[in-house]
């Protein structure tokens, strides 16, 4: 099964100055939920964010112009070669902009976060997508201050 997993703002935003733009408490419970246990493609800009490898599942970064090893870590140059990579397991693509774009007619689902927010000045958005290919499920929401709500995007 390949995935993308991702929150995004009412306005579409992704990412602001290099940063998800909001800390929401529980908000990347569903993250580790999914991904623990199975493989995770980012881009470096990405990873670079987190700072260190993710535990409990195989990190697989996608990059051209850095080389991340490590325990569950290895670098590629494509989202092809990670998916080869990736092997016999579930798989997640988990950002940026560039993955996502060429991920989005490989995924099989796509659990995406809808948080209630606009971010001005946001810098880096979801791709649109064709939302005739795929049937939507509501899920759970949650949040304080700023609430979220899960939908899943499987391929009819």
């Amino acid at each position: 099964m390949i995935g993308l997993i991702v929150a995004r703002s009412k306005n579409n935003v992704i990412g602001k100055n290099g940063q998800i733009p909001w800390r929401i408490k529980g908000e990347q419970k569903q993250f580790k939920e999914l991904t623990t246990g199975n493989a995770v493609i980012m881009g470096r800009k990405s990873y670079e964010e987190i700072g260190h490898p993710l535990p409990n599942r195989k990190n697989i970064i996608v990059s051209r112009t850095k080389n991340f090893t490590g325990e569950n870590l290895i670098t590629v140059s494509s989202l092809k070669e990670a998916l080869e990579a990736a092997g016999n397991t579930d798989v997640y693509v988990a950002g940026g902009y560039g993955l996502f774009l060429e991920a989005i007619p490989l995924v099989d689902k796509m659990y995406i976060t809808e948080v209630d927010t606009e971010v001005e000045d946001g810098d880096v958005f979801f791709p649109e997508f064709n939302r005739e290919e795929f049937d939507m499920e509501t899920g759970e929401s949650g949040g304080d201050d700023i609430r979220y709500t899960r939908t899943v995007y499987t391929r009819k």
